[in-house]
């Protein structure tokens, strides 16, 4: 796009509505004006009926870190981890992408641990230069069993770009893990490890937990309150997990595992996140609540594409054949206006005048939705 230009015969997904017909012009990287009718205007991009959507916003996925090591024992160079991620993140219709980077992990000298620092001076550096097409935010995942987790996340809290901090635990027998059955099939299967084995991890695990789990909790979330940092409470399974993160004001329920904990995370004002592979498979691959069955019940506000990237577009398009209940803009609204708004970001995720020129040119072609064009503060990136 220029400057100034005028897009038609576009399907635009508002807040409340398709435009069957609609037109968009868009002046200094935001949204100028919407109509309802054909423009007439004389420099005009024809979407020819495809849809015109918001760039969607993407709060959790730890996609980056393959990029990063992506064989065992392979390490790819920083910055062509990034753009790699990037342009991956962007052809799937995310203009905005937090990128989700754990800060301790269940076992000492993981992978993801020995790239920390590496990742994030990666998206940084890369980001800086000009290199980027999507936006890249910071969302600090905190494993609080990791013994050394807060000499780490202190420094990181000075950086501007950081948006979110998640608080997580996944020892045996806790949260995503409440059955420790899942715990030992994911854990034994990824790690390789004999019985014998993994009944030494998951002892250590749990003696982990129990050493620094509530210092760790209590000591992030009274660094996010002084620093005016949102938190997300992560796989809560019970009563007790959602009023402990309401007590420590978190603003969003990260992949609650139990009908009761998403119902009662959105009475305490929490939005509740599933995860896009969720909807797009049909259920959990750790054996916990669909997020179809949320949707059902009118409980999910947001989707994250987790671990891939174009579940997101996919999930917002499948959603509304799934459950009749939810409309295109409402759906749309879970990848862009709600994920946005939830921490912050306000002035995005929304096609109405004033905000960003974040928009994606759309079609369906044999009911899946294939993005045909990407643009960022009305510059095309893809």
């Amino acid at each position: 796009m220029s400057a100034a230009v005028t897009i038609r015969n576009a399907r635009l997904v508002t807040p409340d509505a398709v435009i069957e017909q609609g037109s968009l012009k868009v002046a200094e990287g935001r949204i100028a004006a919407i109509d309802s009718g054909a423009s007439q205007a004389a420099d005009t991009l024809d979407f020819d009926g495809d849809y015109l959507l918001p760039g969607l916003v993407e709060l959790h996925t730890d996609h980056m870190e393959k990029h990063f090591a992506p064989r065992p024992g392979v390490r790819w160079p920083g910055r062509l981890a990034v753009m790699s991620h990037d342009a991956q993140v962007t052809a799937a219709g995310i203009t905005t992408v937090l990128d989700a980077v754990a800060v301790g992990d269940v076992r000492e000298g993981a992978v993801r641990m020995e790239m920390l620092r590496e990742m994030i001076q990666a998206i940084d550096g890369a980001q800086r230069s000009g290199m980027l097409r999507a936006e890249h935010l910071l969302h600090l995942r905190c494993e609080i069993s990791f013994k050394d987790l807060m000499a780490l996340i202190e420094p990181m809290t000075e950086l501007s770009w950081l948006k979110l901090i998640s608080v997580m635990d996944h020892s045996p027998g806790q949260r995503q893990f409440v059955n420790p059955a899942k715990y030992r099939e994911y854990y034994q299967g990824k790690f390789g490890l004999s019985d014998a084995q993994m009944d030494e991890f998951m002892a250590s695990q749990i003696a982990a937990a129990e050493a620094n789990g509530v210092r760790n909790r209590r000591a992030v979330v009274d660094l996010c309150r002084a620093k005016g940092l949102p938190l997300a409470s992560h796989d809560d399974a019970t009563a007790d997990h959602v009023a402990e993160a309401a007590a420590d004001g978190m603003v969003v329920a990260e992949f609650p595992t139990t009908h009761e904990a998403a119902t009662l995370s959105r009475q305490h004002g929490m939005k509740v996140m599933m995860g896009g592979p969720n909807v797009v498979r049909g259920g959990s691959h750790s054996g916990n609540i669909s997020a179809r069955s949320l949707a059902e019940s009118g409980e999910l506000d947001i989707i994250s594409s987790d671990y891939v990237p174009s579940s997101l577009l996919h999930s917002a398009f499948l959603l509304p054949g799934q459950v009749p209940e939810i409309t295109l803009p409402q759906a749309v609204a879970m990848v862009s206006r709600n994920p946005a708004e939830s921490i912050g970001l306000t002035d995005r995720g929304v096609i109405e005048p004033g905000r960003r020129a974040d928009l994606l040119r759309v079609s369906v072609v044999d009911g899946f939705p294939v993005v045909r064009g990407v643009w960022r503060e009305g510059q095309r990136v893809m």
